[in-house]
């Protein structure tokens, strides 16, 4: 399992590096067990901003072409194509979670719960649910494998699929999360779904599993349309902040220095510092133990690492309530909070709720989005492929 601080994610980062190139190209869809030196293992420090995009992009690109390396660069725009899509089509997001709520609130389906205790019958998928709640991971194409016969074996909603990964995966994102499952279900590309066989399921894990009764036809879902697409939410900052302004990170960008360096002079001397979390706000039901103690080590790390002008570590808040936070402002005397852009999810929701309680305060919000997001988001309103023509570009200006 993966060590939740900066430190162990840059030597993860170094570790990968010489394999990002033509290695990671060949080997990358291979599912061969827990060792996966043929992926990179950073997926988890990507998501909560232990490592910028910007910083593994560029160790990459510093060791191999841009050609070489095309893969794997392409694999981190992923997600960042997901969450600018994302944030062009939020009532997509904004129904999910009703669903989800509804679907957890009534009558389960038949079938779920010997699902998510691994008793399908299907060996597969069972050996991926242990190891998916043992180690909050499952690769890449395991995790397409896996919703396919989710959706179209079993017949279950698929949101409760990317509910129960959400829950679980140390990388749930809830952008590459959502979409994703969407795509495999016919719903994200229309009427294109994912089927998966024995015989690639075979293939890509090296005969370890070959499942037999899986569907072999793929129907797409169906729903009601979606409002026409928004344009981006824009950041609230442009100058310099308040006389006495606090910095308040999240489990969505845990990386200050970089997120300021982007800003010089933003916060003038950051008066005071902060972090606080909510881990749990992903699902009604809560996230595995395994995801908690990531993010709440996570937050820790990132706490030691950040310090106001006067040297101290920030503070972790207690809880991520209101509450807590317009106590920590009040404390500190402070007349802004600096937050770093939290794409559409829980924390934009949570942040959403807490910016009226500040201002009633005469407390300011502030939200600093990162030049990657700025540059790159704007390109994901058609599909992927468009966007991925940018990606040299986006490189470049990023």
């Amino acid at each position: 399992m993966s060590i939740p601080t900066r430190a162990a994610g840059l030597d993860a980062l170094d570790d990968f590096v010489p394999r990002a190139g033509g290695a990671y190209a060949r080997d990358r869809n291979l599912d061969l067990g827990p060792s996966r030196s043929n992926v990179s293992g950073l997926s988890p420090y990507l998501r909560h901003r232990l490592l910028t995009e910007q910083e593994v992009v560029g160790a990459v690109l510093d060791e191999h072409t841009p050609r070489a390396a095309e893969k794997f660069v392409q694999e981190v725009f992923w997600r960042t194509y997901w969450k600018g899509w994302l944030e062009q089509n939020p009532e997509v997001w904004r129904r999910y979670r009703v669903e989800v709520r509804d679907l957890l609130a009534g009558e389960l389906p038949d079938g779920y719960e010997a699902a998510v205790a691994g008793r399908t019958g299907i060996d597969a998928m069972d050996a991926w649910v242990r190891e998916l709640v043992d180690t909050g991971y499952l690769h890449n194409h395991t995790r397409m494998w896996f919703a396919s016969i989710w959706v179209f074996t079993l017949g279950l909603p698929w949101q409760l699929g990317a509910d129960f990964f959400y829950r679980h995966l140390l990388d749930g994102d809830a952008a590459s999360n959502t979409l994703s499952w969407r795509w495999v279900a016919g719903l994200q590309t229309r009427g294109k779904t994912y089927l998966a066989t024995a015989s690639n399921i075979s293939r890509f894990t090296d005969g370890r599993f070959s499942p037999s009764g899986l569907a072999t036809t793929a129907r797409a879902l169906d729903e009601e349309p979606f409002p026409s697409r928004t344009p981006l939410e824009p950041e609230d900052v442009v100058g310099v902040v308040g006389d006495r302004a606090g910095l308040l990170l999240h489990e969505e960008d845990l990386e200050a220095t970089s997120l300021l360096a982007e800003r010089p002079g933003l916060l003038g001397d950051v008066a005071a510092a902060a972090v606080h979390a909510e881990p749990g706000g992903r699902s009604p039901a809560g996230v595995s133990d395994a995801v908690a103690a990531f993010t709440s080590a996570a937050v820790e790390d990132a706490a030691e690492r950040t310090r106001d002008a006067g040297g101290r570590s920030a503070q972790v808040l207690a809880d991520a309530e209101p509450g807590s936070v317009v106590s920590w402002a009040r404390s500190e005397g402070l007349d802004a909070v600096v937050v770093p852009y939290a794409p559409i999810g829980p924390v934009h929701e949570r942040l959403g709720r807490l910016r009226p309680v500040l201002e009633a305060e005469g407390i300011a919000l502030v939200t600093v989005r990162r030049r990657w997001d700025s540059v790159a988001w704007p390109h994901a309103s058609r599909g992927f492929f468009p966007f991925r023509e940018k990606i040299p570009s986006l490189v470049r200006q990023s």
